[in-house]
């Protein structure tokens, strides 16, 4: 059968003046700034027009674009070559092209037998998974796009998922002893961040970050290292997840523990790892005083991860992965299985 997987993301701009309008996009998205749409769309303006000149400056440090775009069409290639068959992968961008509705376009085009919708998002979030499995089903409608389609919410559990990250962390574990002996070493899970608010409506993310968190830790060969869960990239004024990751760094410092930041959340290189985690924090790092500063590599196109992501696809096919609202609980009310 002809099976069309279709790889999502956030998207990034794909030069200097596309920052704003990419920025625009993004907090104009309901389930981003969660208010009736006429304050919504006066706030993505004034949020985006005000961070404009920092934003552009940080997406110079990456050449003047964001690399996510490359990079998850690199892990659509390898995926595709790793599944064989009648597989063919597509990507969708949130936020920046290509969007959804030109990619439904693509995938109509090509008249798949069914669709796998896989969310690049190992966690969900109603802010990520749900708003681009959302965009995805308005785009197909509008396409005439009408297949049989499985949907996975979530991996963040997945066995091979979990050692393939582990593996990662080793390598960097190995390398901050290597550099530093004799010094303790301190984990930090750094995660997105999300509102408090919309944790306590009901999104499962949390939970979920630290099942993941659970599920490396239990996979690495260096058990001595103690693990902290921390977030990141605050953008609005509310409360947000605490310890925010630059808070976790800077107790650090206080502590003088040396830290290994693990990307948890992210699976490609983008303007939060390369230079929130690889220039900001690594700055403040240094003031802190903290010993030293490791960051554990992106999963990109990883063969391990990669296979991850294959055996999962493979699974899908099947009976199903996501064990849905048995895996959420009740409290999670915005788990897709439970808002049913």
């Amino acid at each position: 059968m002809k099976t069309a997987v279709i790889l999502f993301n956030l998207g990034g701009p794909d030069s200097l003046e596309a920052v704003k309008p990419f920025r625009v996009n993004l907090f104009s998205d309901k389930a981003i700034i969660r208010a009736p749409i006429f304050i919504r769309f006066w706030l993505a303006r004034f949020i985006a027009a005000r961070s404009a000149k920092a934003a552009e400056q940080n997406y110079a440090l990456m050449g003047g674009k964001s690399p996510l775009l490359e990079l998850t069409q690199q892990q659509a290639r390898t995926l595709e070559g790793v599944l064989g068959g009648e597989h063919k992968c597509f990507v969708a961008m949130r936020y920046w092209h290509p969007f959804a509705r030109d990619v439904a376009r693509e995938v109509k085009a090509w008249n798949p037998d069914r669709i796998l919708l896989l969310p690049l998002y190992p966690q969900f979030s109603t802010t990520t998974t749900g708003s681009s499995l959302n965009d995805w089903r308005e785009a197909a409608a509008k396409a005439g796009l009408a297949k049989p389609t499985t949907t996975l919410c979530c991996w963040h559990d997945d066995a091979a998922y979990c050692a393939a990250t582990a593996a990662l962390v080793d390598e960097s574990i190995a390398e901050a002893k290597a550099k530093l002996p004799g010094s303790k070493i301190r984990l930090l899970f750094s995660a997105h961040g999300l509102p408090e608010s919309i944790v306590k409506a009901g999104d499962p993310y949390q939970m979920q970050v630290e099942a993941t968190v659970s599920g490396v830790m239990a996979r690495l060969r260096d058990k001595t290292v103690e693990p902290l869960v921390c977030y990141q990239s605050r953008a609005t004024p509310q409360k947000w997840l605490e310890p925010s990751t630059i808070d976790a760094i800077e107790q650090a410092g206080r502590d003088g523990v040396a830290v290994v930041v693990v990307p948890i959340a992210f699976v490609s290189d983008h303007i939060e790892t390369l230079v929130e985690l690889d220039i900001e924090n690594r700055h403040i790092a240094e003031k802190a005083g903290v010993p030293g500063y490791f960051r554990v590599k992106a999963q990109n196109s990883d063969p391990a991860f990669i296979a991850a992501l294959a055996g999962i696809v493979r699974r899908a096919e099947g009976p199903g992965l996501c064990r849905g609202g048995s895996l959420c609980g009740p409290s999670h009310k915005d788990c897709p299985f439970n808002a049913a």
